[in-house]
């Protein structure tokens, strides 16, 4: 596929989506990033694949070109704004510390790939691609969507977040008065940007809702 173009776009942000539940909070997520004129590498499972149709009822391609192009026009991205890799395109950028993105959200995050993670494995492009982040000391943000948590899932936790990573659990508030899904989802995406240093304007902050 084409190298992607960095040039014309704010700092690339790698998006890895998983098998969890909330699709939704991903889909919000690139949306914004979009917007705010990032370019965005995205990086998805299989099972990803399977939840976005079973929430969302969205079929996502399973070719990255294909995907790349129905994520650009879902979002009215740029060209070259957005890039799809497979799990097995190790010599994109997202698999090497001379090229990645310093800023990686995985987002929902299953625990299987937060175990894969916090244990250094890299049997897919994702796992790598957050590797590449922890060891190069970048930013990490793990949104991990399960409950209740097991031990096994708290250590994990604890490993990452000892390491640097940041774990935001998918786990909205609700003093800002929520009248839709939408205003949840908004909820989790906003804290998102606002640890990615993004401005945001879509969730209201405390002491300043209406």
């Amino acid at each position: 596929m084409a190298e992607p173009v960095l040039t014309e776009f704010k700092s690339p942000i790698t998006i890895a989506i998983t098998g969890a539940s909330g699709s939704a909070y991903a889909m919000r997520l690139i949306e914004c990033l979009v917007t705010a004129n990032h370019q965005v590498f995205i990086l998805y499972s299989s099972a990803a694949r399977v939840v976005f149709d079973t929430e969302l009822g969205v079929k996502v391609p399973s070719s990255p070109d294909a995907a790349a192009q129905f994520f650009s026009e879902r979002f009215s991205a740029k060209a070259g704004q957005i890039s799809v890799f497979g799990k097995e395109q190790w010599f994109s950028p997202v698999a090497s510390g001379s090229a990645a993105p310093k800023q990686m959200v995985v987002c929902p995050c299953s625990t299987g790939t937060l175990a894969a993670i916090s244990q250094g494995m890299s049997d897919n492009l994702i796992e790598r691609a957050a590797d590449v982040v922890i060891k190069e000391r970048g930013q990490l943000i793990l949104v991990p969507r399960e409950t209740p948590f097991s031990t096994i899932h708290l250590q994990n936790m604890l490993s990452l977040s000892q390491l640097g990573a940041t774990i935001m659990p998918a786990a909205p508030g609700f003093y800002h008065n929520p009248e839709s899904i939408n205003d949840l989802i908004d909820f989790m995406v906003g804290r998102i940007l606002d640890h990615l240093s993004i401005s945001q304007d879509i969730m209201p902050r405390w002491g300043y809702q209406k």
